[in-house]
């Protein structure tokens, strides 16, 4: 059991990877890679122009698995941690920002999905 769950943890790494380098080509500045809070964790937090994502980063065996494997009770915790972000970030808290999700699937070119989910509680 132990093989497996460090299977999965380095095949999570990977996919945010290949997420940073994919918005990045799109024009995203990496801000935060792993970012904890007491109320939650963010995988990517980047900014593009005056917009600021918190990223949820999702590796399934198709890109639908991965868009709908983000449940309400991860995007509140998410949510809390962008909040948490914003407190510390003068220029987050100032401009527009949203929760988006990168969904990493093998054979496929990574999917990003903006505004995936809103932080409401």
């Amino acid at each position: 059991m132990a093989r497996d769950r460090k299977k999965s943890e380095t095949a999570g790494r990977m996919a945010e990877i290949v997420a940073l380098w994919y918005l990045r080509l799109k024009g995203y500045r990496l801000l935060v890679h792993r970012y904890k809070s007491h109320a939650g964790e963010v995988d990517l937090i980047m900014r593009k122009g005056d917009t600021t994502a918190f990223i949820e980063v999702k590796n399934r065996a198709t890109i639908d698995g991965a868009i709908t494997s983000v449940t309400s009770y991860q995007s509140k915790r998410i949510s809390a941690a962008a909040r948490s972000f914003m407190a510390r970030d003068r220029k987050a808290a100032l401009q527009f920002c949203r929760f988006d999700i990168v969904a990493i699937s093998p054979y496929h070119w990574p999917q990003h999905i903006e505004n995936a989910f809103y932080g409401d509680d």
